[in-house]
């Protein structure tokens, strides 16, 4: 069985297992204070050329964007988020369960509109009774978004301007952060997005490690953060398996190499389908690959692969999703080829 089911199936980079071994027996303190987090959270902000951030790391991907929106919003305050979001279709309610609404935008091929975000809050706060409802606290993007699509700098630019206008916090999703810093084309760097938001975070569950997730703030995280990263079941008391991960994979470069090579596995997946006459839902730039397939195709593909039924298309068509990753190997993309 062929699996392109998302970029999480395979174990740890290997230099990861051998960093594992090698520091195994190396008595540390818990919950972070660690040799080798207190390394990775260096590396990371000078990676991000921002030397008066701050950077936590967390166990996973839901866990950290239900900590850092409840840290940020008072208990009256909602976050704004595509339709498409993450926190508005897959987080199984973690969100709401914090006291938090999600505000939704439309989307645009997962993106939220800088225009569209101005109108919905003038039209809020234009309304005389405004304070009666949820109060928008703060924007919710991720980059790559749903549909592996990437934020310009330009888009970036202006959303973070009238988030700043309206004086709530940008924060960006990166749980396949890697990819889309690695996508050809994209105007985007990890210095850059530092400078365009005011917490975001580098997908390590997605991008070659066992778990864990390090959450960056540009500035300052909110007052007792650490405290509520706990409260969230966010917090490891052996924070050495998640700082031993971040500081392996921002050595060396190891994060971009490792992400460079999914996007190459994914250019020559979406070449090699297209050229076989397939349609594609979206013209991803990154892992995640979109293309719209007969039913009786779907079914019999069923059989021998496993991947992402996304939408239907029509009465005889679906859109799916194949997902290349850090270990994607070049010879399965070639027996999926020879199945479609």
């Amino acid at each position: 069985m062929l699996n392109f089911g998302c970029d999480y199936l395979e174990g740890a980079h290997e230099k990861i297992l051998a960093r594992f071994i090698e520091t195994n027996m190396v008595k540390e303190p818990g919950y972070g204070f660690d040799q080798y987090t207190i390394s990775a959270k260096k590396k990371i902000l000078e990676a991000c050329e921002c030397p008066d951030g701050e950077v936590y790391l967390l166990v996973g991907g839901t866990q950290t964007n239900s900590t850092v929106i409840d840290a940020y919003l008072n208990n009256y305050q909602g976050v704004i988020a595509a339709t498409t979001g993450h926190i508005a279709c897959h987080e199984s309610g973690a969100i709401e369960a914090s006291g938090h609404k999600v505000l939704t935008l439309p989307q645009h091929l997962g993106k939220i509109d800088a225009a569209e975000l101005k109108e919905y809050l003038v039209n809020f706060y234009g309304d005389e009774t405004y304070e009666h409802q949820v109060i928008p606290g703060m924007v919710y993007i991720s980059h790559p978004t749903e549909y592996g699509t990437l934020y310009t700098k330009a888009e970036l630019e202006a959303i973070y301007d009238i988030c700043k206008e309206y004086e709530m916090p940008l924060f960006v999703d990166g749980a396949r952060l890697g990819y889309g810093l690695a996508a050809e084309g994209t105007d985007v760097t990890l210095p850059g997005l530092a400078k365009l938001c005011d917490v975001f975070y580098i997908g390590g569950t997605k991008v070659g490690a066992l778990c864990g997730e390090a959450v960056v703030f540009t500035k300052k995280a909110p007052k007792f953060f650490f405290t509520t990263v706990k409260q969230h079941g966010a917090l490891l008391a052996k924070g050495r398996l998640v700082g031993v991960q971040f500081e392996t994979l921002f050595t060396d470069d190891l994060y971009m190499e490792i992400s460079r090579h999914a996007i190459k596995m994914a250019n020559i997946l979406k070449a090699g389908v297209v050229a076989k006459g397939y349609k594609q839902l979206i013209d991803s730039p990154t892992n995640q690959q979109f293309f719209i397939v007969s039913n009786e195709k779907l079914a019999e593909l069923k059989k021998h692969v496993s991947f992402s039924t996304w939408e239907k298309v029509d009465e005889d068509h679906t859109a799916i999703r194949f997902a290349t990753s850090w270990a994607t190997k070049e010879e399965d993309i070639q027996a999926l080829l020879e199945l479609l």
